[in-house]
């Protein structure tokens, strides 16, 4: 059994299945169109992958790493051992830094909904993983960071 495994799910899916079915609804119409009805065909397909891509955000333990991944389908995945972890704080995004993976002035965002998030540090760099479980995930990884990293932290 893992020691900390919280999915949360966010409304991107609805929004790109929404898309989807508009692309494919224009390129049915436009059929006789062919450079139009392959652009909506394609741009349906794309949304529709990214809908499954991007429906959840789940982050769990891995036994000596953490995991943080969209999903179901999970295309993009990201893991950060235990070891290089030198600190974990909660913190709020901006409203401009939004949703999705994409580099902050803070370090890597990972964020499915809301503004909520964790910053883990390491020796590389930071990681803001957003979450509607802030304390939960903060009071678990306080038992994975190394004592030697928290006593370093300020």
């Amino acid at each position: 059994m893992k020691a900390y495994d919280h999915t949360q799910r966010g409304w991107l899916q609805a929004v790109m299945l929404i898309s989807a079915g508009a692309c494919t609804a224009g390129g049915w119409v436009n059929r006789s169109e062919p450079p139009v009805f392959e652009l909506l065909a394609v741009l349906a397909g794309v949304f529709f992958v990214l809908s499954w891509a991007f429906g959840s955000l789940t982050v769990c333990d891995e036994g000596a790493r953490l995991a943080v991944r969209f999903g179901p389908l999970p295309l993009f995945r990201k893991r950060i051992p235990y070891a290089e972890m030198t600190g974990a704080e909660p913190c709020r995004t901006s409203f401009w830094a939004g949703w999705g993976i994409h580099q902050t002035r803070r370090g890597w965002l990972w964020n499915i909904a809301g503004r909520e998030a964790v910053a883990i540090s390491t020796r590389k760099g930071s990681t803001l993983v957003g979450t509607d479980d802030v304390q939960g995930l903060l009071t678990f990884l306080k038992t994975k960071i190394p004592a030697t990293a928290e006593k370093k932290a300020p």
